[in-house]
């Protein structure tokens, strides 16, 4: 069982983080008092099947996780603790509320009427594009023998919940009542990074709200022994419910996974199937995503390629604008800063040639600056990605779990050390001493000595690149995400360095060849090490999209549906990147030989850099959208039209997206 730490941890969570406001654990606190609000009211012709049943329960579940989520914490927490349901401190009746319960979903039985959905949605009062449960499917075979299996999927209340980890905001808590796995939409501020790392698509972010609200196991209906929505509303008999591993009465199997389902290793889910009726050996997903299942020869189905848009090549230039465009100048413009600097920064305190000079010049605070700015720059716009883009502030509250976290508390500290580097690099600076010596008194060489400020400014300038270094890597790490293979691989940390080399030497190449050209003073050396520091990113960057294509190129999973995409949809627009990336590469050593050759450098030299500098930008803005827009999830199968993205993006385009009724809400942030 993998990390047993967090989990314990998230079942010791308080309680009221999941208490009854909207889309929580009651779907709506109102403004009644809390003596006069219910769990919630049991009807008088509730039907029998409506009702929980269990009365016996197995230790373990088939992971290894206690069952009896009360002994799973040692016994730390009371049985009888309030949740706090409307507000309300009344305890349920449920004899097995600190059991892990789960759904149960018989594929056989389900004919695809969406009741599920509609009594979901009626119960937690969600728009028309929100959909807490949805009903998908997938089919094969031919006339006669054609074979469709519906899948009821909603949030499946893992063991080890991967939202729970990624959210910055800890707005999730896995509740020691039931194994639920409750959401604080009012916590959260609207990242949406829970969506990219569930594999199930459970979270749901409201484009217009700016917030993620889920299924939250209706947990007010089981304090009261009742079944969820969903599963009551099921004419079917398809949906059940109940401590996990109790197969309901007629039902023979509980498997964990049938074909379109992810892997349940990944997060390792509260859901068990029946799947009995032969299927064909291939099945494939109505929807536009391009990604079908095979059975393989254990009977396990497992996801492949399926060719849906044909071979052609296309450009799709105004597709790679997506909702993420935030996320690429962030990242791009934070790795330029952290590159920029470094080199700038190291190089002077190493004594090279040009450098060391430089950073005694009236321009090396104007370097920093712009440093400093583009960091700037990139968390203002990481900051208007966000739903709620003022409550910024809650991003540092999961430092112990979420690389998010963690990735803004790097980047904050690199721009909070650069600031004050940029301040102690002051006195020593010809340009603005004056300035500085007027802002503090006329004694400033008493107060701060030139030394004490250099030494200061080391010191900063040091801990800045540490910062920037850790922002970089947790930034890396959260990309490394199972339920998105083409993003799970290790070429996402060549692109990173990669640009963080390239685009950071070219910004101090610019700067500070010129700052010395116009002293007079040589920057051969300069220019040597720039052009030496680019063509290293751009080959770092070269070699991981290389081991990227190929990897993705032979994969048989929702990575190499992506790179169908990468290769069909946008292949023109593929090929022009790697394009411009290989020849830039090649005129980068060209003119490193030349210069090592003549130990010289001219201004046609200078000219073919400039070239290089202009076509990388382009190329660095490129590969990033396309980052963004090619990945494909470990999703769940949606149907024909809802929670199909082919037809979101088409609503959009021909302005259905303006029709709230059809589903389909206008991007907003």
């Amino acid at each position: 069982m993998k990390d047993n730490t967090l989990r314990k941890n998230a079942l010791v969570a308080d309680p009221k983080n999941g208490c009854g406001k909207p889309g929580c654990a009651s779907g709506g606190c109102g403004s009644q008092k809390a003596a006069e609000k219910k769990i919630w009211e049991i009807r008088t012709e509730e039907q029998v099947y409506a009702f929980l049943k269990d009365t016996t329960h197995a230790d373990t579940n088939r992971y290894g996780q206690k069952i009896d989520l009360i002994a799973h914490t040692a016994n730390k927490l009371p049985v009888g603790r309030s949740m706090f349901i409307n507000e309300n401190p009344a305890v349920g009746t449920n004899p097995n509320r600190n059991k892990q319960h789960g759904f149960f979903f018989t594929a056989d039985n389900c004919i695809g009427c969406h009741a599920c959905e509609a009594a979901c949605s009626e119960k937690n009062n969600n728009p028309a594009h929100l959909a807490f449960r949805s009903v998908g499917y997938v089919e094969g075979g031919s006339y006669p023998d054609y074979k469709r299996m519906n899948i009821s999927m909603a949030c499946n209340h893992c063991d080890d919940p991967v939202c729970l980890k990624g959210c910055p905001t800890r707005a999730y808590t896995k509740h020691v009542e039931y194994g639920a796995v409750l959401q604080d939409p009012e916590t959260c501020f609207g990242c949406g990074y829970c969506t990219w790392v569930c594999p199930y698509n459970a979270p749901q972010l409201d484009p217009v709200k700016g917030q993620v609200s889920k299924c939250n196991m209706c947990v007010d209906r089981l304090e009261v022994g009742l079944k969820p929505a969903c599963v009551s509303a099921c004419v079917g008999n398809a949906l059940d419910f109940g401590v996990i591993e109790n197969i309901p009465g007629g039902r023979e199997q509980a498997r964990v996974e049938i074909p379109g389902f992810p892997s349940p290793e990944i997060t390792q889910p509260n859901i068990r199937f029946q799947q009995i009726k032969q299927l064909p050996d291939e099945m494939k997903r109505t929807d536009s995503m391009p990604v079908k299942y095979h059975k393989d020869d254990k009977g396990r189905y497992r996801p492949a390629i399926d060719q849906k848009k044909g071979k052609a090549k296309h450009w799709n230039l105004a597709r790679l604008s997506s909702r993420e465009n935030p996320l690429v100048l962030f990242t791009l413009a934070a790795q330029t800063a952290a590159g920029a600097f470094a080199l700038a920064f190291l190089g002077a305190q190493a004594g090279l040639s040009g450098f060391a000079g430089f950073a005694q010049s009236a321009l090396y605070a104007p370097l920093a600056i712009v440093c400093f700015l583009l960091v700037a720059f990139g968390l203002f716009m990481s900051t208007m990605h966000l739903g709620k883009p003022q409550r910024f502030y809650r991003g540092f509250n999961n430092l112990r779990h979420s690389p998010v976290s963690r990735e803004g508390l790097g980047i904050a500290i690199f721009m909070g050390a650069l600031g004050m580097h940029i301040l102690f690099s002051l006195p020593g600076n010809t340009l603005v001493q004056s300035l500085f010596s007027a802002v503090f008194s006329s004694d400033i060489n008493v107060l701060i000595s030139f030394d004490r400020a250099a030494a200061l400014a080391r010191v900063f300038g040091y801990l800045a690149v540490l910062g920037s270094a850790a922002g970089l890597y947790y930034m890396y790490r959260c990309y490394r995400i199972k339920a998105r293979p083409f993003w799970n691989h290790w070429q996402v940390g060549t692109a990173f360095v990669g640009s963080m080399l390239s685009l950071g030497s070219l910004v101090v190449g610019v700067v500070v060849i010129s700052t010395l050209a116009f002293a007079g003073e040589d920057y051969l050396n300069v220019t040597l090490i720039c052009a030496g520091v680019l063509s290293l990113g751009m080959l770092i960057e070269g070699v991981g999209h290389t081991a990227h294509g190929r990897d993705m190129g032979l994969a048989e999973h929702e990575g190499g549906a992506s790179y169908y995409v990468q290769t069909t949809t946008f292949g023109k627009t593929y090929v022009l990147r790697n394009a411009l990336l290989g020849l830039n590469l090649v005129l980068v050593v060209g003119l490193l030989i030349s210069m090592l050759a003549f130990n010289a450098v001219n201004v046609y030299m200078l000219l073919g850099l400039a070239l290089v500098g202009a076509t990388l930008i382009a190329t660095s803005v490129i590969g990033r959208a396309l980052f963004y827009v090619l990945v494909i999830p470990t999703t769940m199968p949606g149907a024909f039209f809802w929670k199909n993205k082919g037809f979101e993006d088409h609503a959009r385009d021909i302005g259905l997206a303006n029709m709230p009724q059809v589903g389909v809400a206008p991007l907003r942030h």
